[in-house]
């Protein structure tokens, strides 16, 4: 993740702090950005203004979507798949293998299997629950022979 950002701007500690807020829904009020700037590890006068362009580095990468609100243009953010993402990023050749080979072992490991989820054009695959309630045509009712008479 921080590789893909600019050197010298991590974007990892800012991912990770607001990650661990989130619940089941991947959405995020980002409604306390001072105490989100503190626990990312920004302190003194640049603090906020620092993690504001950390978050705005993770949507201009894809990681997260944000959306304007009471807040300004950082009141929510929408959080994507970090493993599609950097697959993605990957197939773009802005992974270096070594890393990439890393992730794949790891992500095994924690029996993470969200890379599988993409095809080796970054496209994602659809379920094949999905796949078999659009792609087979529903049976049609029997119709009943008619009497000839």
């Amino acid at each position: 993740m921080d590789d893909l950002s600019d050197k010298g701007f991590p974007i990892s500690r800012t991912y990770l702090e607001m990650w661990a807020r989130l619940r089941d829904e991947q959405f995020l009020t980002l409604n306390r950005p001072e105490e989100m700037a503190f626990h990312a590890g920004f302190e003194g006068q640049r603090a906020l203004r620092t993690w504001k362009d950390r978050v705005q580095r993770l949507a201009n990468l894809g990681f997260i979507a944000l959306v304007p609100g009471p807040l300004g243009d950082l009141s929510y953010a929408v959080f994507y798949n970090p493993y599609h993402i950097i697959k993605r990023a990957y197939l773009a050749g802005k992974v270096q293998e070594r890393k990439w080979q890393s992730l794949v072992v790891r992500a095994n490991e924690v029996s993470a299997f969200d890379l599988d989820d993409l095809d080796d054009k970054g496209n994602l695959i659809p379920d094949e629950d999905d796949e078999d309630e659009t792609e087979k045509p529903k049976p049609k009712p029997k119709s009943k022979p008619k009497p000839n008479g």
